[in-house]
């Protein structure tokens, strides 16, 4: 048996800073040493979420972590999560159920920081006694002093879980002197002291460069470099964040089958579209532009967080129109979760789940009425699709009931024999996040588009493990492993 490892922690100076994608190389890096590690993150604010084994959700960036170090994702990896649905509203998930929506100075200012600290110290420690070791990840940066008696992610946590820390910076973005200096010294003595080392990220040209920052971060701080990771691009570990969705691979491309996702104002589980950014038959692109969409052979309309405030929006700006036509010309229109439900006659939030509209009407391409009621369905499902034997995988997280208002083909039989969405001509719906991860159903969605010569298939799920492994071994190589081994023996 492996010796027992003081848990890691992977603070940031800022946001994305690369913190996440560290933490699952150092996740996989322990599973290829014989260890057992585990993620965790105290509090996760994303619209990228994820269904448990249990059925309850978490942050997909520990689900993603939870690949790299190979086990199943659990909510005590992220017991709490915050969803955005406004600038200053997001529904909080605790343990990996909804308890309602809150304003931003609320959940900051309320008198229950102090139960939800219990609770996120009490899942850190049932998942500090099944694995070893425990890979942490901060939020943003580690020197908020403004909001130091509210943390419940950066060093309060660390303190709790007795975490060695490692200070993770962005030298891309420049000022990492500044950034890596000032967070130490924004610290206070108690949490300076956990602080072990130093990781430069993201670093472009040659490394030798850098010897001399390297000594001279040392020599300010008092603390080590424990390595410097060159930037890289032909790595792909899934994004926590879709600020960038917007600059990726703008337009149309001849020779390539060209599928469009809506860029909508409030939309969730982008990772639904990274299997198809990998496939060579695809030329895989995102817009809010009506031109640009009506270029595409098929469109997609994703996932939201606010699927009738979106609608609004699709309509205020011709997109909803695009569809429309692109739809009657023979285009294939694809909408998965929120995008199912718009894709129908009418959609119902009388008790204001999501918004303050009550009622407005769908995009009336399928024959659907949707409610938004009741409790949220989060579970992991196996299914298979329209007259295919083959079993396929994904996750349903969404609110509401939907109901035909005549008779439609359905696409998805789920293995406990209920029914999932629906397919008229070449209009397709779906409440299956995760669905296009399934080479089998990508196949079925591009034969229409194909000839003889691009019938090869693309393999998702071995390439993401091809992809942990060349991170880990990035990193491994750019890091001093006995030194972090050191740290935290």
């Amino acid at each position: 048996m492996k010796n027992q490892l003081q848990p890691l922690m992977f603070a940031g100076t800022g946001s994305d800073v690369g913190k996440s994608v560290i933490a699952a190389a150092f996740c996989r890096i322990f599973k290829q040493d014989g260890y057992t590690p585990a993620p965790f993150k105290a509090q996760n604010m994303a619209l990228n979420s994820y269904a448990t084994p249990e059925g309850l959700e978490i942050g997909r960036a520990q689900a993603v972590q939870a690949e790299a170090a190979g086990i199943p994702c659990h909510t005590d990896m992220n017991p709490l999560l915050l969803k955005p649905s406004a600038d200053t509203i997001c529904q909080v998930v605790l343990n990996g159920k909804s308890i309602g929506n809150k304003h931003a100075i609320d959940y900051f200012t309320s008198n229950n920081k102090q139960k939800l600290r219990e609770e996120v110290c009490a899942a850190f420690d049932r998942l500090n006694a099944r694995y070893n070791p425990i890979v942490l990840e901060g939020a943003g940066s580690i020197s908020e002093i403004n909001l130091r008696e509210v943390d419940l992610v950066n060093m309060s946590m660390a303190q709790h879980a007795e975490a060695s820390v490692i200070l993770v910076a962005d030298i891309d973005r420049g000022g990492v002197f500044a950034s890596v200096y000032g967070s130490i010294m924004l610290l206070n003595e108690a949490e300076r002291k956990l602080v072990k080392g130093i990781l430069i990220n993201k670093f472009r040209g040659d490394l030798r460069l850098f010897q001399s920052g390297t000594k001279m971060l040392e020599e300010l701080c008092g603390i080590p470099v424990v390595g410097v990771v060159p930037y890289f691009k032909d790595i792909h570990i899934e994004e926590e964040d879709s600020v960038m969705l917007h600059t990726k691979n703008r337009f149309s491309q001849s020779g390539k089958v060209n599928i469009v996702v809506v860029l909508l104002q409030h939309m969730s589980n982008f990772t639904d579209f990274n299997a198809l950014e990998h496939d060579e038959r695809v030329h895989l692109y995102y817009s809010n532009q009506p031109t640009e969409i009506a270029d595409a052979d098929i469109i997609i309309i994703p996932g939201t967080k606010n699927t009738l405030q979106d609608l609004q929006i699709l309509r205020r700006d011709n997109i909803a129109q695009a569809i429309l036509q692109a739809h009657q010309s023979g285009k294939t229109v694809l909408g998965i979760c929120g995008g199912y439900q718009m894709l129908g006659r009418e959609l119902h939030d009388p008790t204001h789940i999501e918004s303050d509209l009550t009622q407005i009407p769908g995009l009336g391409i399928l024959p659907l009425s949707t409610t938004l009621e009741g409790e949220k369905i989060t579970r992991q499902v196996e299914f298979s699709f329209a007259d295919d034997t083959i079993t396929c995988k994904g996750y349903e997280i969404h609110n509401g009931r939907t109901d035909f208002l005549s008779d439609i083909q359905t696409l998805n039989k789920l293995i406990d024999n209920t029914e999932d969405g629906c397919i008229s001509a070449n209009c397709i719906g779906t409440y299956i996040h995760g669905i296009l991860d399934n080479k089998s159903f990508v196949d079925y969605l591009l034969s229409p588009y194909q000839n003889e010569k691009q019938q090869q298939t693309f393999d998702y799920f071995s390439f993401k493990e091809e992809q942990f492994d060349k991170l880990a071994d990035h990193v491994r190589k750019h890091v001093d492993m006995e030194l972090i081994y050191q740290l935290i023996s």
